[in-house]
């Protein structure tokens, strides 16, 4: 009996993977045909980046898309490093440094957010985190996409550096999958997936779906909260963007404590999904993560065959590493797929353990306690 539900499972996902893997073959790769005028409003909310902020800033200095085309608004969210002074040498008439109008302790990445965008003058709005850097080229394919799609929403590929480490290869597996799946589920319109560290949208839009409202109660979610609300409104105008000049680069987390408090910010916003589609795919991948420990736990009493268990994690591998592989070699990181299948039990663990812990209790992030 085990066995045939062991079967079902792989069967089943192996029909979800072929699906995305479809999906994203038949994405194609955006080739910029001509340049446009748009004017954009780049919004980072920064708290606490004093060793990263500078870094970013100037690499928008080098931005390729003409300078009177863009500005950059620095939200400083309540820091308490230095980073408002490494900023100061930057302003001009293009860059500015505001704070959101609320006081501190009512403050998120949202109502940072939220601020950058009313103060913005751009037609469309551009989100990065300040702990990244964009390739030069960045905002010039943004922009032109946008104007030659009608987008209004965009999602954009967002790539983990960090030394070589397993940690560093594990989280870069994990996050190329997820690129992935975040490109395959929009351009077959399926459900709403984004990572805020590289995403944009046009600013009337924000305003028509009343921005965070309704999903304020929540600290993360600024990204696939907001963006669930204007598909809901433009089902036809969410777009993922790719393309490797709108690569935005990432650090990897350098600390297994650090990455897994990273994953629970992120899988706490599950409960607060009304897209009933990414729910039960969310429940399957889980569901199937979970029946690696069954078939342990039936293994250690002697109910079932140990090759049962090698079966079931044959057949996982076997179905995602042809869709990771493309998506990896995407991102020129097709090196790191010689790991793919040594990682595979770590991967259930990190699944399985993460789902749980994501629903319980509160989180730190950048020194708030949230939930």
């Amino acid at each position: 009996m085990l066995l045939l539900i062991t079967a079902f499972f792989l069967i089943t996902y192996g029909g979800l993977i072929s699906f995305y893997f479809y999906h994203w073959l038949h994405l194609s790769a955006f080739k910029m045909a001509a340049n446009t005028v748009t004017k954009v409003s780049v919004i980072i909310a920064a708290r606490n980046e004093e060793l990263t902020i500078e870094r970013l800033l100037r690499a928008l200095e080098n931005q390729t898309y003409p300078h009177h085309l863009f500005e950059i608004i620095i939200v400083d969210d309540f820091s308490t490093d230095a980073t408002a002074e490494i900023i100061y040498p930057f302003l001009n008439e293009r860059v500015r440094l505001i704070r959101p109008e609320i006081a501190a302790t009512y403050s998120s990445k949202k109502k940072a957010i939220e601020a950058g965008v009313i103060k913005a003058s751009g037609e469309l709005i551009v989100i990065t985190d300040a702990d990244c850097i964009p390739n030069k080229n960045w905002l010039r394919e943004v922009a032109t996409f946008q104007k030659e799609t009608g987008a209004v929403f965009i999602a954009a590929p967002v790539k983990l550096a960090g030394p070589f480490s397993l940690l560093s290869i594990f989280q870069s597996l994990d996050f190329i999958t997820l690129q992935g799946i975040t490109a395959s589920s929009v351009k077959a319109n399926v459900h709403s997936m984004c990572n805020g560290a590289n995403l944009a949208y046009l600013r009337k839009a924000f305003f028509d779906v009343n921005g965070f409202n309704g999903i304020d109660k929540k600290a993360s979610g600024d990204d696939m909260l907001l963006m669930y609300k204007m598909w809901q409104k433009h089902p036809k105008d969410v777009h993922f963007l790719k393309s490797t000049h709108a690569i935005v680069v990432t650090n990897a987390l350098q600390t297994w404590k650090d990455f897994v408090a990273q994953r629970i910010r992120w899988s706490s916003k599950a409960t607060y999904y009304k897209d009933k589609r990414i729910i039960t795919v969310l429940f399957f991948i889980y569901s199937l993560n979970l029946l690696f420990f069954v078939l342990v736990t039936f293994c250690l009493l002697g109910k079932v065959p140990p090759s049962v268990l090698l079966y079931y994690l044959a057949g996982k591998t076997i179905i995602e590493f042809p869709y990771v592989y493309s998506v990896a070699t995407f991102f020129k990181e097709q090196k790191l797929m010689l790991y793919f299948p040594l990682l595979q039990p770590l991967h259930i663990l990190y699944t399985v353990s993460i789902g749980l812990m994501s629903q319980f209790g509160t989180y730190q992030w950048k020194g708030r306690i949230t939930k």
